[in-house]
């Protein structure tokens, strides 16, 4: 008479109580893919903090901008270099302003000099910009309001503080609005102050500037009609190629650049910064992932190497399983659930280790570190099927014992 096939219920209980009996092994067998699944679990949320980083980072300069510089000039045989021409112009920017898909434009003329106010003074960078630029660089304003349009045709005499600047003109939390200041001995008005910002991705203090209209900036500090540089914000990011291009077309036009004449601007896109980072970020992921992966298949193969040890010290019981009847696949299915069971709890304490590791380099390191719940899932999913790849071959290799010579083993 033969006994019926063993159901999943009694094979995991089967298989739970042999695994119970070798604890010690158990768990030194697990090790292997503990450390694995941790090492993925941190690397991808180090990978998506590196991304969220980089993205944060891109966001913070501005709303999908496009910044235009000045060209090289030629000067008795010396190129002066990006920035040596005096090409761009107000004019320039309200034609780039009709084009298409084109959100906001602000010029830029950028002075940088000492800065009175009472018995306090700061040397800082004054920026002549136009009232869209806040909206351009996504940066709110922390009190007061910014200039108008009406400033900027009044050429008016009025100044918007970094936190930088306002902490060192009017130290003691002094509320700066409606105070004047001296800026090369020209009297502004404060109208308001930014939020912080912080440093930018090159180390430098965004918060220590000063922001003017630029028609202010022009007429009252510089003297210059040309601009240093000019922000362009696409509609959307989708279109920032297409902007770019037609921004370039226009500016060749309106500068009367001949075909294959180098321009006199040149164009920086900062998506094409951001994409060049993220693809960095992807690169040392994917090393990581290598390196991980790794562990996952050391952690495979002891789970190997324990199985059949398991099925050598176990023979007699296959045989006489056998022997009562136990069918092949029953004997199969009992010891790869061993091993699916070993990796999976492996995968799922890797899971929570992962967990404490990434949140321990996110406030050690102070780095963002997010953890996708489809990486916890694959993760898990992944250490099983490890332990389906690792155990068939002993569970197959028990299962195809020949009865009489299990019992006779010693």
């Amino acid at each position: 008479m033969r006994l019926p096939p063993l159901k999943l219920p009694s094979t995991l209980r089967i298989a739970l109580g042999a695994l119970a009996r070798n604890r010690s092994r158990s768990l030194l067998t697990m090790l292997g893919v503990v450390i694995g699944v941790a090492a993925v679990i941190i690397t991808v949320a180090i990978g998506a903090g590196a991304r969220t980083s980089v993205a944060s980072q891109i966001n913070g300069l501005g709303s999908n901008m496009l910044i235009l510089l000045p060209g090289s000039v030629n000067l008795g045989g010396s190129r002066t270099g990006t920035g040596g021409a005096s090409t761009l112009t107000i004019a320039d920017g309200l034609a780039i302003a009709q084009l298409p898909h084109v959100a906001a434009v602000s010029p830029t003329v950028t002075v940088r000099t000492q800065v009175v106010a009472g018995n306090n003074n700061w040397q800082t960078t004054i920026s002549g910009v136009a009232p869209s630029y806040t909206f351009i660089r996504n940066w709110p304003l922390a009190s007061g309001t910014f200039f108008s349009q009406h400033d900027v045709d009044a050429t008016a005499k009025v100044a918007v503080l970094g936190q930088t600047v306002e902490t060192n003109l009017f130290p003691g939390g002094a509320d700066p609005i409606g105070r004047t200041i001296l800026i090369r001995n020209v009297p502004f008005v404060v109208t308001g102050t930014l939020s912080a910002k912080g440093q930018s991705s090159v180390g430098q203090d965004q918060d220590d500037t000063i922001l003017i209209p630029f028609s202010s900036a022009l007429e009252r500090l510089t003297g210059q009609t040309t601009l240093a540089s000019m922000l362009v914000s696409a509609d959307d990011s989708s279109n920032i190629a297409q902007v770019q291009s037609e921004v370039t077309s226009l500016l060749e036009q309106r500068h009367h650049i001949v075909a294959g004449a180098p321009d006199d601007f040149s164009i920086r896109n900062l998506q094409d910064i951001a994409n060049a980072a993220s693809a960095t970020a992807s690169v040392m992921q994917l090393l990581l992932a290598g390196v991980a992966a790794v562990s996952l298949l050391v952690g495979g193969i002891g789970i190997m190497n324990i199985m059949l040890v398991s099925v050598t010290e176990r023979t007699r019981e296959i045989g006489l399983r056998v022997a009562v009847g136990a069918r092949r696949t029953a004997i199969l299915w009992q010891f790869l659930v061993e091993a699916v069971v070993l990796s999976t709890l492996g995968g799922a304490a890797g899971v929570i280790f992962g967990g404490v590791g990434s949140v321990a380099i996110a406030t050690l390191a102070k780095w963002p570190a997010t953890v996708p719940p489809s990486a916890v899932v694959l993760a898990v999913a992944f250490s099983a099927l490890v332990g389906v790849f690792f155990g068939y071959y002993p569970a197959a290799k028990a299962s195809r014992l020949d009865p009489i010579v299990a019992l006779r083993f010693e």
